[in-house]
């Protein structure tokens, strides 16, 4: 069989064509023309993918992460061992179980939430993207628990995939989140959380950089 095809590609051998590589790096100017643009269109697209996303003030972080806990009736979260103590000053009432040592399955499964921040977010796509750095611990942290409450710094989003690409280092554990998991099964009906949380939440901290 392999002779077969070999034999049938043979006269297709030589120089390969190029192949185009103009890429649309960057955002329409119409789309993107400030920082405020990229930053509303991340949260649009946040939005489409079925996610819910809050802006808040860098001194408002703590009162908003408690706040969404809060919401969601968390009593036990799990947390990267190195997420940023302020981000849970505010929390009361919520154990919070740093993963370290690492959490086992049956613990991961038995927790209300995490918390994490980001490595990047894409305003085109509605991305977050972690790549196991500061705060965001390992990829099972954020697979297990129902609901993930991410932490995205507004200088943190660019406008497109490309853009993102360049910040992000392709020898780390990359994970691309684009709203809450979801699968199709044959008979086409959306089921939310079978591979990862059923809900996500992600907390914009504008940090005063939304001038142009």
């Amino acid at each position: 069989m392999l002779r077969r095809v070999r034999e049938a590609l043979g006269g297709a051998r030589g120089a390969r064509p190029p192949v185009p590589r103009g890429y649309a790096r960057r955002l329409p100017e119409a789309e993107a023309a400030t920082r405020a643009d990229v930053v509303a269109l991340f949260t649009e697209r946040v939005a489409d993918n079925r996610a819910a996303v809050r802006h808040v003030g860098a001194d408002e972080l703590g009162t908003a992460v408690a706040a969404a806990l809060w919401a969601r009736e968390a009593k036990q979260i799990a947390v990267p061992a190195d997420l940023p103590y302020g981000w849970l000053a505010e929390l009361d009432g919520v154990r919070a179980l740093a993963d370290t040592p690492p959490l086992d399955a049956g613990a991961l499964a038995g927790v209300d939430a995490v918390v994490t921040g980001c490595a990047a977010a894409i305003a085109q796509t509605g991305t977050v993207v972690l790549d196991g750095g500061r705060g965001q611990g390992r990829r099972a942290l954020t697979l297990v628990p129902g609901f993930h409450l991410c932490v995205v710094h507004a200088d943190q989003i660019v406008g497109t995939v490309p853009e993102a690409v360049t910040r992000l280092d392709p020898a780390r554990p990359l994970t691309w989140i684009s709203g809450p998991s979801a699968t199709h099964g044959i008979e086409m009906r959306r089921v939310e959380g079978v591979h990862g949380p059923r809900h996500l939440e992600v907390l914009v901290v504008e940090d005063g950089l939304l001038a142009p």
